[in-house]
């Protein structure tokens, strides 16, 4: 039984995208695209919100020693 290789490239381009597709299709190697999105927009907001907090000053300092406590452990 033949085996099967899969390669994952990830273009940063569409320049990039473009390149691979053609040099795959003058080596007539099968291929297939896909679009992900890496993460859910509600967690990226969530992110992006808690660096926006930590610009303005609003954060919370726990020393280490005083670590358990914050964390209720």
């Amino acid at each position: 039984m033949k085996k099967e290789h899969i390669l994952i490239a990830r273009p940063k381009t569409n320049e990039q995208l473009i390149a691979l597709k053609a040099f795959m299709e003058a080596l007539k190697i099968k291929f297939e695209t896909a679009e992900t999105n890496a993460y859910d927009p509600a967690f990226v907001e969530k992110l992006l919100e808690s660096r926006r907090q930590a610009e303005e000053g609003k954060t919370t300092r726990v020393k280490k020693e005083n670590l358990k406590e914050f964390l209720g452990i």
